[in-house]
């Protein structure tokens, strides 16, 4: 304590006054965490350039793909939810898995999300700033100066798509409360624009509508299946950002109810998405148009200016899933540090904001050198396509082994709690199956394909190094972590599941 007689050095209105922050500030509600999930899902944007990627696959199935697809999530998500209740983490996999499991699958699993993200955040810049080039190209403007302007040029889209992507760190280092209001206004116009659309767009469409949509018995093949499933799981990646910031949501079963609307309205835009454009566009445009599919969705139901309206809502989604995923995946590097698996530099929180802001900063630049890598795939369309399904097998994996981390913590339900033991144990753990099967033949069905590594978006071997890259980079900082930073994490014993508390169910 300092002497009474001497001056301490500090005063109460002075920056040293206060200690570091050292946790984060408890500013969102349920609201909030819907539309952070929401944002990060992204629905506009996976409608936009995702439909006409999965109906090259599965032709015209693309309701029964993604209804599909999402029951499987859903039972993970409830692994998810039940997790979060009793251990809030800004690391949720990372840490749950780490305890549960074992250590170096938490840490492959934090990885893994981390460099998927920050994937998605390279490859979506030139999704935002091809959304901009089509809107300048709508207002006539085709060239600057001498160069001529390309929606479809990685260059070009990357470099507009940067701008956006600097503008949306800046506000996800204010706080979460601006950001989700932000997000919130955004999402309310996408929605509003994808309702208009696709509601009018299932009367006014001329192609036969078929019962045979919703059957996914007469998917072409198994194959095909196994590499829409992921693609249609990748669509909804994101829906378990809203427990990266569990320890900012005033109460942890707002997150959970927060991710379950968020998971469940982005299912429903979905299937009337993908039922309006399969009455509208017959399959070979469908398919082709691929990063321009909403575009040419719009052209076809409407005349300029109301035809721009789907691709206003795309930069809209674009460039809110740009400060979205930058969110969660500070929060997840954030706890990572806390653990001492990554340096102390990702643990600052600003003084102000309450917010990982040096982290938040990082993820933008690494994000940014990747976008700047990314001309060497010259389309913005085989650049989705490698980006998508390099990150959608990783995405199957660690939902995978949170459902399985989920089933060994809870499986003392089962006979305390039988109803809840389906929701925590049985459902996770069913889910966890599919995707690790799909996954798995997806894997084995994209090494089969090549006999050669090629730098093209349909090499499957290239589509395989993609992940294995992310995989392999993830082992080397585990081990780094394990014996030169000697973490803690790495000596965890797993939590007695008999010890859990028995909270009431969520929604």
């Amino acid at each position: 304590m300092a002497s009474p007689l001497k001056p301490s050095g500090r005063t109460a209105g002075s920056p040293t006054a206060a200690a570091p922050r050292t946790t984060m500030r408890r500013s969102v509600g349920i609201e909030g965490g819907v539309v952070i999930a929401a944002s990060t899902t992204a629905a506009t944007t996976s409608i936009g350039i995702g439909l006409g990627l999965m109906a090259g696959v599965v032709g015209l199935h693309l309701p029964a793909l993604m209804l599909l697809a999402f029951l499987p999530v859903l039972a993970i998500a409830g692994g998810y939810g039940r997790l979060n209740r009793v251990e809030p983490n800004a690391g949720n996999s990372y840490s749950w898995i780490g305890r549960t499991l074992n250590p170096w699958l938490g840490f492959l699993s934090g990885w893994v999300n981390i460099v998927g993200t920050v994937v998605f955040l390279a490859y979506t810049t030139a999704v935002t700033g091809s959304a901009v080039l089509q809107l300048l190209g709508l207002a006539g403007l085709h060239r600057i100066g001498g160069l001529a302007l390309d929606p479809d040029s990685t260059l070009q889209t990357t470099v507009i798509g940067l701008t956006v992507l600097a503008a949306a760190t800046a506000v996800a280092v204010r706080g979460l409360d601006l950001s989700a209001r932000l997000q919130k206004y955004l999402l309310i116009f996408e929605y509003a624009v994808l309702l208009v659309f696709c509601g009018y767009g299932l009367f006014a469409g001329d192609q036969p509508f078929s019962l045979d949509w919703y059957n996914p018995f007469t998917i072409p093949s198994l194959s095909a299946l196994a590499q829409g499933m992921v693609l249609a799981v990748f669509c909804y990646w994101g829906f378990e950002s809203v427990f990266s910031i569990g320890e900012e949501v005033r109460d942890p079963r707002d997150a959970s109810r927060g991710g379950f609307v968020a998971l469940t309205v982005v299912m429903l835009l979905f299937l009337l998405a993908g039922t309006a454009f399969q009455r509208v566009l017959p399959l070979s445009e469908l398919a082709d148009n691929g990063a321009q599919g909403l575009t040419y969705f719009g052209a076809k139901l409407a005349d300029q200016p109301l035809a721009a309206l789907p691709l206003v809502a795309l930069l809209f989604s674009a460039a809110a899933s740009l400060q979205a995923g930058i969110i969660p995946t500070a929060r997840g590097m954030f706890a990572m540090g806390r653990d001492g698996t990554l340096g102390p530099v990702w643990t600052r929180l600003h003084p102000r904001h309450g917010t990982p802001a040096v982290g938040t900063v990082l993820i933008a630049a690494v994000a940014t050198v990747l976008a700047l890598l990314s001309p060497a795939i010259p389309t913005v369309s085989d650049l989705i396509s490698a980006a998508v399904n390099a990150s959608g097998i990783l995405v199957a994996l660690y939902y995978a082994l949170t459902a399985l981390a989920a089933a060994v913590r809870f499986r003392g339900l089962l006979r305390t709690a039988p109803w809840e033991g389906l929701r925590a144990v049985v459902a996770p753990l069913l889910g966890a199956v599919v995707l690790l099967a799909v996954g798995g033949y997806l894997v084995w069905t994209f090494w089969s394909s090549a006999d050669h590594l090629e730098l093209s978006a349909d090499n499957g071997w290239f589509q395989l190094l993609v992940p294995g890259l992310m995989v392999g980079t993830g082992l080397l900082a585990a081990a780094w972590a394990r014996w030169v930073r000697r973490s803690p994490y790495f000596d965890r014993r797993s939590p007695d599941p008999a010890a859990e508390p028995l909270l009431e169910p969520t929604v």
